[in-house]
Parts: C-alpha cells; sequence; structure tokens
C-alpha cells in the first residue's frame, strides 16, 4: 500500500479532478447506495482485480468489491468477474480509472500466458524485461507474473547487466565485469550481454553469474549454450532479442534458462470489460 497508494490517488486526481461534474450532480456523497457488476466483454486472463478493489476504497473505504473471477484464470465474454455493492458516486467516480488498468492488466497476463504455454512442455522460462511504462512497472510485472512469467529486475538497482553499451564504455567485457565486481555489495548477481561465442568466453572467462545471448541465430545460440555448460554449469543462460511467438519454442529448445522478451507488455492489447450498474 505505501508504493501503490500513491499511485492510485494520482490517477483518481488525474480523472477526477475538482470532482465529477456529473454523478455530483445526479447524487448525494455517500447516500444512494448502488451494486455494480463488471462483465468480460472478450476472453482472456484476469489480473487486476485487487487494485481495481483499492481504487474504490480510496474513495469510500466501505465499497464492497467482489471477485467472482480469479486473478490468473480465464474468463469468457458474458462472464461476470467482479461485484461491487456501495455508494453510487463511489462507483461511478472509480469506474474508469479501475477499469482502466484490470483491463490493461488482464491484457498483459493474456498475452504473457499464450507465450508460456508455447514452452509449457520445456525447462526454459519466460522472463519479462524493463521495457514497461513509466509510472506503471509494478503493476506490468504484476500482470506479467499472474499471466505465468517470471519478473527480471525490477529497476537498475535490483542487479548487474552489463550491456553493449557499457561494454564499450569500459573497454570490454573483462574490464566491466572486474571493475563492478569490485564496487557491489553481496549478493547482487552479475550479468553479461554477448553478441558472439567470443564475447561467452570472455564472459566465462571473468565468472559471470548470468551469461545473455542477445540476438543470436539459433545455431549459435546451441553453440553457445554447450560451451558454457560444458565450462561452468553453474552460469544460468538467458536469451533475449526478437523473441516472437513464432520463435521462442525455438529458441526454448536451445537449452537456455531464460527467454527474456517485452512483447507481452509492449504488444499487448487491453481485455475489454465493462460495469453495469444493476441495483
Amino acid at each position: 500500500m505505501l508504493v501503490l497508494d500513491p499511485l492510485l490517488r494520482s490517477w483518481l486526481l488525474e480523472d477526477v479532478g475538482r470532482g465529477d461534474r456529473t454523478t455530483g450532480s445526479l447524487l448525494m456523497e455517500n447516500v444512494t447506495p448502488g451494486t455494480a457488476k463488471w462483465i468480460a466483454k472478450a476472453p482472456g486472463i484476469i489480473a487486476g482485480l485487487p487494485v481495481a478493489a483499492r481504487v474504490f476504497q480510496l474513495l469510500n473505504a466501505t465499497v464492497s468489491f467482489m471477485a467472482v473471477a480469479a486473478e490468473g484464470v480465464r474468463c469468457e465474454p458474458g462472464q461476470v468477474v467482479a461485484e461491487i455493492q456501495g455508494s453510487l458516486d463511489a462507483l461511478l467516480m472509480g469506474e474508469r480509472v479501475a477499469l482502466n488498468l484490470v483491463m490493461r492488466l488482464s491484457g498483459i497476463a493474456t498475452l504473457t500466458n499464450i507465450y508460456v504455454e508455447q514452452i509449457a512442455d520445456l525447462p526454459a522460462r519466460l522472463v519479462d524485461t524493463r521495457k514497461t511504462t513509466p509510472g506503471l512497472r509494478l503493476l506490468e510485472k504484476y500482470a506479467t507474473a499472474v499471466g505465468g512469467a517470471i519478473n527480471h529486475r525490477m529497476g537498475l538497482d535490483d542487479a548487474v547487466m552489463i550491456k553493449d553499451n557499457h561494454i564499450a564504455a569500459a573497454g570490454g567485457i573483462g574490464e566491466a565485469v572486474t571493475r563492478i565486481r569490485a564496487q557491489i555489495p553481496y549478493p547482487l548477481t552479475i550479468e553479461v550481454e554477448t553478441e558472439s561465442l567470443a564475447q561467452v568466453q570472455e564472459a566465462l572467462l571473468h565468472k559471470a553469474d548470468i551469461i545473455m545471448l542477445d540476438n543470436m541465430p539459433p545455431d549459435m545460440m546451441r553453440q553457445a549454450v554447450q560451451l558454457i555448460r560444458q565450462q561452468d554449469s553453474s552460469v544460468k543462460i538467458e536469451a533475449s532479442g526478437n523473441v516472437t511467438l513464432e520463435t521462442i519454442r525455438a529458441v526454448a529448445e536451445t537449452g537456455v534458462d531464460y527467454i527474456s522478451s517485452s512483447a507481452p507488455i509492449t504488444q499487448s492489447k487491453w481485455l475489454d470489460l465493462s460495469m453495469r450498474i444493476v441495483g
């Protein structure tokens, strides 16, 4: 709540502004009781209902939000996913912010789950990235987890990832790893992005904890996996770069441990939901 409430309050302020002119002119505050239902208009995985509940509770603590559908469970068109009871002014003022959040998060969870299902019978796991909407990272990463993925680092302070520009700035992988290892606290891990077998070998030489195979063709990726497994089986292997629904299975079949993709967040569509006042 310490992190989420200020975000929700700011989004409510953005929408409500100086007051809901329509609802305020029709209803007395905290007086008229009502009941509403949320109905799915498209198939998909539901995510974010606890967040929606909090939106309404910030407007009126007496609002009762009952999730009918469970987080992470598929819904079908026409299905009731939530029932809400409380003062109608709070229900109407919170409707847009709450629905927007759940539609966005459910869309992410839905596409994430499609990616996850593509490799469900293989050891590789899907992980998300930092390509998120500013201000929404916490919730968007929550949605990928609901969809079955694993969260990658939440921010730059979670772990060390030495990418191509860091390598260029330092003058090489060895120099970058050496300088960073001398600075970071225990137990932060060091991940190194590599684009060639020579870079993979250099990352192994300098004891990287995780080696990312970035934009490698499948044949090179398989060679890299074999090289890493032979030299240090404790090193985790991540594949990244232009991962699509059409390619993710082939990537997983190379033997990597993790596959990172921004697509479940950046390419997802909102899951259409609507609210209906029923009483």
